[in-house]
């Protein structure tokens, strides 16, 4: 006999997000050993600017060496250390989190808790504030891994608060009320509203009065405010980010026990595999029963060591966040224009490490199935994985989630060439379905030609 957590259903990754993955492993992309394989553009990962810290590293090697003074660290690091982690990370950390946030808002170490990456830290936080039943409202469309990392084990339920694209999806008090609404006609007592802030997945940063109206309603519904700001620092255009304390230090309200932040290194350093999140809050008992629940899911000491080092290089993190924005707003804009020469928008973004884009035009019918069968071709047929609208609880079908900051130059040059065929292709005036597959196919076979010709010339200059 198994555990009924085991053996259900709820785990939320039978969704079309984690399904694409999984064909993008049975066939990845490769320029030269599998040119004719699945671009990766469902992973919201940060590779621009890894040049940056490697070279801070080779700068710097008795931090990788564990050394301090030219005296060995290791012991120290390699024995027990609690759970509240290093004090020496913790000020680094929230000196990098005022930077970001141009000094106006001050963190407090002693109000950190330290988690293993962001999931751990949203989790750990459905479990502070509510029970299993609870609901959290949550602006949609939102990050598909949300109904994994905050119901699967927690027992809490997600409502949407519904946007449209005709606002370009702003949080109005009139969805605000009808996502309450809806919560208690399902018997649902709402404890909070999660925001991610700039959103995943439209690339947006949350504006300073959608974060006013926020807290004024959660102000008055006696609820949680938890503001999930991973990507704070990718915000790389107008406007610029403003953080939900900020806010609320302008109205008096940054000591409210009931306002919660997420961080997390995995985007704005791009270290996903470092595993490192934290809960900062103003709340005495969540930060008591959030860092026993922290060892759980450490963060190692020795990661915590070296980016101490690194985070704590003033000249090194103004350069890194700089150059870091201005490789993501050119990446950006090499994307939209990419695909403005297919024909196809995008939501105006500022931030993030993907665009919303909009292929209603490529749909056979305003439906979620017309959208699915667009998707799966994308994938298959294409060979692009991106992330439709409906796996992010979109109301309107047609959207997808598209990252551009995990790939290079040449791919995203690929995957570009791949979309304006198929473009061409459907577009195709021809009532023949099969000879419009026949042109496709074509029309892919040649661009795999062409790349692996281009990349091959490249390869033998590059041996001269």
């Amino acid at each position: 006999m198994l555990s009924s957590k085991v053996i259900n259903e709820s785990h939320g990754q039978d969704s079309s997000y984690f399904l694409g993955w999984q064909e993008y492993e049975k066939n990845p992309f490769h320029e030269t050993l599998n040119p004719s394989g699945i671009v990766q553009m469902g992973l919201a990962e940060n590779q621009l600017s890894f040049d940056l810290i490697e070279s801070w590293l080779d700068d710097h090697p008795e931090v990788l060496g564990l050394k301090k003074n030219e005296e060995s660290v290791f012991k120290h690091l390699a024995l027990f250390q609690d759970y509240h982690g290093l004090p020496a990370f913790k000020i680094a950390m929230a000196k990098f989190m005022e930077k970001i946030r141009g000094s106006k808002v001050k963190f407090n170490a002693n109000k950190m808790v330290l988690t293993a990456g962001s999931t751990s830290a949203n989790e750990t936080l459905m479990f502070c504030l509510a029970n299993p039943g609870d609901a959290f409202l949550i602006p949609a469309p939102y990050y598909p891994g949300f109904d994994r990392d905050l119901k699967w084990r927690t027992g809490v339920e997600i409502v949407p608060i519904h946007c449209v694209s005709s606002n370009g999806y702003k949080i109005t008090k009139e969805a605000l009320e009808d996502a309450y609404e809806r919560a208690h006609k399902l018997n649902l007592k709402v404890k909070g509203v999660l925001i991610t802030n700039p959103s995943n997945p439209l690339g947006t940063s949350t504006t300073r009065d959608e974060l006013d109206l926020l807290l004024t309603f959660t102000s008055a519904k006696k609820i949680h405010m938890v503001g999930d700001e991973i990507y704070s620092g990718t915000v790389f255009d107008t406007p610029e980010f403003t953080s939900v304390l900020e806010v609320a230090k302008d109205k008096n309200m940054d000591l409210d026990e009931k306002i919660h932040v997420v961080y997390s290194l995995s985007k704005d350093l791009g270290l996903p595999g470092f595993r490192v999140g934290l809960i900062y809050s103003n709340n005495e008992k969540v930060v008591s029963a959030a860092t026993k629940m922290s060892s759980f899911g450490l963060i190692s000491s020795q990661t915590q060591h070296l980016l101490a080092n690194l985070l704590s290089d003033e000249r090194f993190t103004t350069k890194y966040l700089e150059e870091n924005r201005k490789r993501l707003r050119e990446r950006r804009d090499r994307l939209v224009s990419g695909l403005k020469k297919a024909g196809i928008g995008c939501l105006k973004s500022n931030g993030g490490l993907f665009c919303w884009v909009d292929l209603r035009h490529l749909l056979t019918s305003n439906t979620f199935e017309a959208e699915h069968s667009l998707w799966t071709k994308i994938v298959c047929e294409v060979g692009l994985n991106i992330s439709p609208g409906s796996s992010c609880h979109s109301d309107e079908p047609g959207w997808f989630r598209v990252c551009f900051a995990n790939i290079s130059d040449q791919t995203l040059e690929v995957a570009m060439d791949r979309v304006h065929g198929f473009v061409e292709a459907m577009v195709m005036n021809t009532n023949h379905g099969k000879q419009k597959r026949t042109m496709w196919d074509s029309r892919r076979r040649s661009l795999i030609n062409k790349w692996v010709s281009k990349l091959s010339s490249v390869q033998c200059e590059s041996e001269r």
